[in-house]
């Protein structure tokens, strides 16, 4: 702010004008605010392991879990969690693809008849199909189960990658927004929370990006689906580039089942 105000001056003592305001875009009141209260550096965090770019305040902390499916499955997962003073940020990857030898274990050792852990042609074997298809509904749900007031949900994408977003008012007045989507058979559940009163953090929600084994970019013509895609059932949309940008290429990858 000291800097504007000298600047400001100067032009005076010049005899300029300052340029007149342009309209604010619906990015600036956080990025001022953040700018002026300082903090960690928002950079944007690339992870070709687990195919996905976001902006972190700095080089977030990455941790080794485990996820537990709706079905029950016991799935490998990874935690990148980053924070700023108060503020808490975090990508959640869950690993989908050992789901089906877990479903096809699980219905070899079914008792006979027994179609809860059988499965189907529809759903799989041990429904490992369906627990795919409602990952992300299941992972909303313990954003609902939470002691705090949803303000906001619906479906959205980022990237054409379709996906879940939500707001929360947490119970101390703190804020929460949150994306789950599912790309290539991984689950991504990222999290931003910031305190009363502070810029929500809209930003990071929509800083979430998908890139390939060779670190470009990912966007899609048109949505895409991992019940879909994911799964098999149909080629993925043709990709037209890496920016977040509208695309400009009708050329895509071929689909290889």
């Amino acid at each position: 702010m000291r800097r504007a105000i000298t600047l400001l001056f100067a032009l005076v003592l010049l005899g300029g004008a300052p340029v007149a305001a342009q309209p604010p875009s619906p990015q600036a009141p956080a990025s001022l605010a953040e700018a002026e209260r300082g903090g960690g550096e928002w950079t944007e965090y690339q992870n070709v392991q687990d195919g996905f770019k976001v902006n972190f305040p700095g080089q977030p902390r990455i941790t080794e879990t485990t996820w537990m499916s709706e079905y029950g499955y016991t799935l490998p997962a990874r935690v990148y969690s980053a924070t700023r003073g108060s503020e808490r940020y975090s990508v959640t990857v869950v690993d989908y693809a050992p789901i089906e030898p877990q479903g096809v274990e699980r219905a070899r050792k079914c008792p006979a008849g027994a179609e809860t852990c059988l499965g189907s042609d529809l759903g799989g074997d041990g429904h490992w199909k369906h627990d795919t298809r409602g990952a992300i509904v299941f992972a909303v749900s313990k954003f609902l189960e939470r002691d705090a007031k949803v303000t906001r949900y619906n479906w959205g994408h980022q990237d054409l990658v379709e996906g879940h977003l939500l707001q929360l008012t947490n119970r101390d007045g703190s804020r929460t927004f949150g994306f789950v989507g599912m790309h290539e058979m991984k689950l991504y559940i990222l999290e931003g929370t910031v305190p009363a009163g502070a810029p929500e953090p809209g930003l990071f929600q929509q800083s979430m990006g998908w890139i390939d084994r060779n670190g470009n970019g990912i966007r899609y013509q048109t949505i895409y689906a991992n019940q879909f895609h994911g799964l098999k059932q149909m080629p993925p949309p043709a990709r037209a580039g890496g920016g977040r940008g509208r695309g400009a290429g009708p050329s895509g990858a071929p689909y290889q089942p």
